[in-house]
């Protein structure tokens, strides 16, 4: 065995020293090439005896080689255990650390025994021994002991957070991937399976195909409330599309190439398919979102929460504490409560009398992030009609002053991006993971109303009648059985905690896109009055006037709400000028429109379609005094400030840069060009573009840069029923106009005072270049 190794004899005088580094290479190569040696069981034992203690292997090798000999198949599994349950206790110490400390690069030097542990083939074996009754080809499989799996999947994990390269090499292994989910139909074994696959699949490469694991169906109708609960942790990565956090970075000519490529569904796609026909998963789901837990008490507890979760890891942890409490109140047969068994309990610290809260938010947020993805997805309106049907909505309603947004002092309140990538508190998490479920839920969709109660529907109902106005038919078809209780539904509370939040809050860009989504897609007057006369105006313009916000993203939020608030009401725009009642006022407000027009072309492109309807209504005396007076249109009214929106709006993106963050502007300069084209202006307007190339001594480089977009607008828009649909309802003009203007723009005639091409010098034209090819 020794010349197999390389090595003669044992090693003497000046090799000794290099006989430890001899095995390690020569292990090491095995597991790259495949070929010699591959794990330490293959070695001599008296060899790793010897080399030992000047490797510091701390015995794993020989415990390895223990445990190898006593799991061969039909034999008693016990004296294996034995061996096990020491190697996990030198492991576990490693993996504590890593937990509780900060959470260092794993690597050798710094956890030792689990690198030895997987250098001579621990992992591997592990793997064995836990798949060994899958293949026997006894009629009667061997039944393995519960502690026996739950030590072997405990060491595994272990190793996965501390030694670099075990987790891959798992996932690399689909067989057993898929045998691990087996484990989960034991509710001894569940949660230390859980873990090991939530972060085995963290890493895979290829997303996996829940339909192919065995009896999923029966699997996940044989969980709990709690199982199902952190099961949606492992589902969050198979029906969420990579690198979704960031889907408005990706330029939308990669993105529309990728789905020329990528034509049939994605395994995303797929595997919501398969959860939502799997009987009872939703209306589950929704019991578990909106169930009620007991209040927490004492003023100490956000702070007790937020010391916690610098251990507690995930409500995985938490749950094998739970257990751990459990167990040892059986075990004592007395009726003391969670809290005083968890205080006997032999842990390295007390358990707080705030862990059930911990507990219940922390399994919310992944409910809520998976029925969030539901919402996004292709089958959206089933999940909506499911979701409606199951109260989600009336049960968050009633958690929201309990759980959800509990009065705690703003000071206490930890800042963070909504795209930052940070370890964010339980408490910070479950409250964007709930906003974001409310924008899901809104967006474009009649059952948007089940967000208010009944007073508030009859409140919308009053206001169309007042105002003479037909009610909105999704209002008229609102199920009042399926509305909010109480007194206040969740969107006016929804409003109440938005107005207390710190000028910069994070909270304050997810709260605004849940109340913008109430109000996009077709304008509703009795939506907009309804916020309206709760101080939403004015709350707005304060945050982007006078409380000296300085975040980009919550003010591109607070613009996107004010444009979808005050488009075509001239009730808004007499409140503005009631609140922006000074020059200084004004600058101010024109200052945070110009220093970012993609943070702001949405109230931009808002005001220009509200002057271009109020000048046709001149007969109402209330319109034509309000023109009159109000400085933001004003403003607007005059050609010049409308040409310098435009010119900036086509000068900031082209074909390369545009992302689904940024074709707004696209979009806001074509809704300028078609107002003027209806009113026989468009020659005047493109002549003016072309004379501002001049004088910037730029010809042609604007009008071929806008060409170019709108032959991408062209490809982009036409095969896209639910994108045109969005504009033509946002901006009330039909899209058979947007698609004409269009094409009048990209005429060839260069006689057409209406193409851009009679607008570009035949020396500076670029227009035969294809920068729209894949």
């Amino acid at each position: 065995m020794a010349t197999l190794l390389g090595l003669e004899s044992p090693c003497t005088g000046g090799k000794r020293r290099n006989c430890s580094s001899n095995i390690v290479t020569k292990l090491t190569a095995g597991k790259v090439t495949g070929q010699g040696f591959s794990r330490g069981t293959q070695l001599p034992g008296g060899l790793l005896q010897e080399r030992d203690k000047r490797a510091k292997w701390h015995g794993i090798p020989t415990l390895l080689q223990k445990l190898h000999e006593s799991s061969h198949p039909n034999s008693d599994l016990s004296h294996a255990h034995s061996f096990l349950k020491v190697l996990s206790s030198q492991l576990s110490m490693e993996a504590m650390s890593f937990v509780t400390e900060d959470r260092k690069t794993a690597q050798e030097s710094t956890f030792p025994n689990t690198y030895t542990f997987d250098l001579f083939g621990g992992v591997n074996l592990l793997v064995e021994i836990l798949m060994r009754p899958t293949l026997t080809i006894q009629k009667k499989k061997t039944k393995m002991n519960d502690d026996l799996v739950k030590d072997c999947l405990s060491v595994l994990y272990n190793c996965c957070i501390c030694t670099e390269g075990v987790t891959k090499s798992l996932a690399a292994r689909d067989d057993f991937v898929l045998f691990l989910f087996t484990l989960m139909t034991n509710k001894k074994t569940f949660l230390q399976t859980a873990t090991l696959i939530e972060d085995i699949l963290g890493v895979k490469k290829e997303m996996i195909q829940l339909d192919g694991i065995p009896n999923l169906s029966s699997l996940v109708q044989s969980f709990d409330q709690q199982q199902l609960a952190n099961f949606c942790r492992i589902l969050s990565v198979t029906i969420s599309e990579p690198d979704v956090g960031n889907d408005d970075k990706h330029t939308l000519l990669a993105k529309n190439a990728q789905q020329k490529r990528n034509a049939s569904p994605s395994r995303a796609e797929v595997n919501q398919v398969t959860l939502l026909n799997i009987p009872g998963f939703i209306e589950r789901l929704c019991k578990l979102a909106t169930r009620k837990v007991s209040e927490a008490t004492g003023a100490n507890f956000l702070q007790e929460l937020e010391d916690w979760y610098t251990w507690l890891d995930n409500a995985l942890v938490l749950d094998a504490l739970m257990q751990i409490a459990t167990e040892e109140t059986e075990q004592s047969s007395t009726e003391s409560s969670d809290e005083s068994s968890l205080a006997t309990s032999p842990l390295r610290y007390r358990l707080p009398q705030s862990m059930k809260i911990v507990h219940e938010i922390m399994y919310k947020v992944e409910v809520l992030y998976v029925l969030c993805v539901l919402l996004m997805g292709r089958q959206r309106n089933q999940v909506h009609k499911m979701l409606a049907e199951f109260r989600l909505i009336p049960g968050l309603n009633n958690l929201f002053d309990k759980l959800i947004w509990r009065k705690y002092t703003p000071s206490n309140h930890v800042v963070h991006g909504q795209n930052e990538n940070c370890d964010c508190s339980p408490e910070i998490s479950f409250k964007i993971q709930f906003l974001r479920l409310l924008q899901s839920f809104s967006d474009h969709h009649e059952n948007k109303y089940l967000l208010l109660n009944s007073q508030e529907l009859n409140e919308l109902s009053a206001i169309s009648m007042k105002a003479n106005i037909p009610e909105v038919e999704a209002l008229v078809n609102t199920d009042r059985s399926l509305v909010c209780d109480g007194k206040k539904g969740l969107l006016t509370r929804l409003l109440t905690v938005m107005k207390r939040e710190p000028p910069d809050s994070s909270f304050r860009f997810w709260q605004a896109r849940a109340v913008e989504s109430f109000l996009r897609g077709a304008t509703s007057y009795a939506d907009q009055m309804f916020l309206l006369k709760r101080g939403l105006l004015e709350h707005i313009l304060f945050c982007i006037i006078d409380s000296g916000c300085t975040s980009r993203d919550v003010l591109q939020s607070y613009f996107d709400l004010l444009g979808e608030l005050m488009k075509f009401n001239i009730d808004a725009f007499k409140r503005f000028n009631k609140y922006v009642n000074t020059s200084e006022k004004f600058q101010t407000f024109l200052t945070q429109i110009n220093s970012s027009l993609v943070d702001s072309n949405m109230l931009v492109r808002c005001i220009v379609l509200s002057l271009d309807r109020f000048e046709s209504q001149t007969e109402d005396v209330k319109v034509v005094e309000v023109l009159s007076e109000c400085c933001l249109l004003s403003y607007m009214a005059r050609v010049e400030n409308r040409l310098s929106f435009l010119f900036r709006l086509i000068n900031i993106i082209n074909v390369q840069t545009l992302t689904q963050e940024n074709v707004s502007c696209l979009n806001t300069s074509l809704v300028i060009l078609m107002l003027a084209r209806r009113k026989a202006k468009l020659p005047f307007y493109l002549n003016a573009l072309r004379e501002k190339e001049y004088a910037e001594k730029y010809p042609g480089c604007l009008l071929n840069n806008f060409h170019n977009l709108l032959r991408f607008w062209q490809r982009h828009y036409l095969n896209k029923d639910k994108d045109s649909t969005c504009l033509e309802n946002s901006s009330c003009i039909p899209f058979s106009y947007w698609k004409e203007t269009v094409s009048v723009l990209l005429g060839l005639d260069r006689t057409s005072l209406c193409a851009i091409a009679s607008y570009i010098d035949e020396p500076f034209m670029d227009l035969d270049r294809d920068l729209l090819e894949d």
